[in-house]
């Protein structure tokens, strides 16, 4: 068998001999205050023509736009009156009382404009007048 030698070399490290050291170079603070320069000018100039793009983009797009807002509205109105209507159903006594009152109002209804001929035409007419009121001509020209 042979025997493996080892060998081990030493470093010396002298700290009085100043070596060479590697130079990072830096630019000159005016090329650096000439570049921020520009970025802050750049982002000036964008930020001076935002609100010409905003209203050029909503001019064009208005109807869309509000066509969105009004339907996300619509979202947020539901899901807010699903939410109260579910947390009153929660109260006791509070749901059955409702639905006591609905069928209470069902019944008066159909007695009041449903049963005889002579009320239906009155709840007619009364349709009627609510659609000219809310579309703002009559119904019957169509």
């Amino acid at each position: 068998m042979q025997e493996e030698k080892e060998t081990t070399k030493e470093v010396g490290v002298n700290p009085t001999e100043a070596g060479p050291l590697t130079t990072v170079s830096n630019p000159e603070p005016e090329e650096t205050s000439d570049q921020l320069q520009g970025i802050k000018n750049q982002i000036l100039e964008i930020l001076s023509e935002l609100p010409a793009i905003i209203s050029g983009f909503f001019g064009q797009y208005q109807k869309p736009i509000v066509t969105l807002g009004l339907i996300l509205g619509l979202i947020v109105t539901l899901k807010v009156m699903l939410a109260v209507i579910e947390s009153l159903n929660e109260i006791p006594l509070l749901a059955p009382t409702f639905e006591l009152i609905g069928i209470v109002y069902s019944g008066w209804f159909i007695y009041r404009y449903l049963l005889r001929a002579s009320n239906r035409q009155e709840l007619s007419v009364e349709l009627q007048a609510w659609k000219e009121q809310l579309f703002g001509e009559k119904s019957s020209d169509k």
